[in-house]
């Protein structure tokens, strides 16, 4: 975890506004500010333990499959429930947050769009 709290940790706090979508006692979602779909949601988990989804899913699977089971709720309200989930792992492969977070994608993509 760093010292510094990520933006992420900081729309939890209520310091920077969000379009939040969904909030629960261990996660929160919320439109994402540079959507790479016509829908682009991110489900972020409260807290700011785990850098990457391969760090929570050995910390602590409950909070990864709350994380999942919420992505596909919102992708039911949101994109008649067909939907696509990323988790981006290092700077290579797009992440620039390093506090875990899904992008839940739908709305009409194409077999070669991706999330960043």
């Amino acid at each position: 975890m760093s010292e510094t709290p990520s933006i992420f940790s900081r729309i939890i706090a209520g310091e920077v506004p969000a379009d939040i979508v969904y909030d629960s006692e261990r996660v929160i979602a919320f439109k994402d500010i540079n959507p790479q779909a016509p829908v682009h949601l991110l489900v972020v988990p409260k807290t700011e333990e785990y850098a990457n989804v391969a760090e929570l899913a050995a910390g602590d699977p409950a909070l990864l499959a709350e994380i999942v089971t919420t992505a596909q709720k919102l992708a039911f309200e949101h994109m008649n429930g067909q939907y696509r989930l990323i988790f981006n792992t290092g700077r290579d492969a797009g992440q620039t947050v390093y506090h875990v977070h899904a992008h839940v994608l739908g709305g009409g993509l194409s077999e070669g769009s991706l999330a960043s």
